[in-house]
């Protein structure tokens, strides 16, 4: 997936989790962040930040913040609309004959569902941004619709889908991402229910770019 138009920015603060202050060129600017997870080990003041700019001239704030530069590791892409656009791309790369995004399941909202054959498919999609000594860790804070759904796809495995829960790492250099039980003990239950019920554990990996994410294969 791909951005129009990038730049770069210093990270001042962020006073709720919906908008951050950066300095641009010398202007303090208030602008979207495109991710309500908590990222305070990224969003540091004074680190370099990427931003798109939007060419919705009713919006409010005329950028997005959309990755960030990690001291001694690199540039991680935290906007959190990113993983389903790769993810997408990663399916349409497969011998899939359908895919839907956004199918209803139960009480849930699956990602992508898909077919192949006679064969239906689950995938639900998480972006991964936390990383710790080289290893991806998911949630950076508390996710009780994400253990939701790995229960639901416990359920659609019953069913008879075949079934995989996602991971596209918005990070390079990281292969494996493990649950945060330290932030929320009951997601690294759920993924241990989930691998014993054979819900399928994927890991995209990605290449990251100021003005683009790409899955690598």
């Amino acid at each position: 997936m791909k951005y129009l138009k990038t730049l770069q920015a210093k990270f001042i603060d962020r006073p709720n989790r919906f908008i951050a202050h950066v300095d641009l060129n010398g202007i303090v600017e208030t602008v979207h962040v495109k991710n309500t997870g908590r990222c305070k080990e990224l969003l540091i003041k004074g680190v370099t930040v990427i931003l798109e700019e939007s060419d919705n001239e009713s919006r409010k704030t005329k950028y997005d913040l959309i990755a960030v530069y990690k001291e001694n590791f690199g540039l991680i892409n935290i906007d959190s609309q990113a993983p389903n656009k790769v993810a997408k791309e990663w399916l349409e790369s497969k011998d899939y004959t359908y895919i839907k995004p956004e199918y209803t399941y139960g009480n849930s909202r699956i990602d992508f569902y898909m077919e192949k054959d006679d064969r239906k498919y689950l995938m639900e999609v998480k972006g991964c941004t936390l990383e710790r000594d080289g290893i991806g860790y998911f949630p950076d804070a508390p996710t009780e619709r994400g253990v939701k759904h790995i229960y639901e796809l416990i359920k659609a495995k019953e069913d008879g889908y075949e079934v995989s829960l996602a991971f596209v790492i918005q990070m390079e250099g990281v292969n494996e991402v493990l649950p945060n039980i330290e932030t929320h003990p009951e997601f690294g239950v759920a993924i241990d229910d989930a691998k014993k019920a054979g819900v399928n554990i994927v890991f995209i990996k990605c290449r990251v770019y100021e003005n683009r994410l790409e899955y690598i294969e």
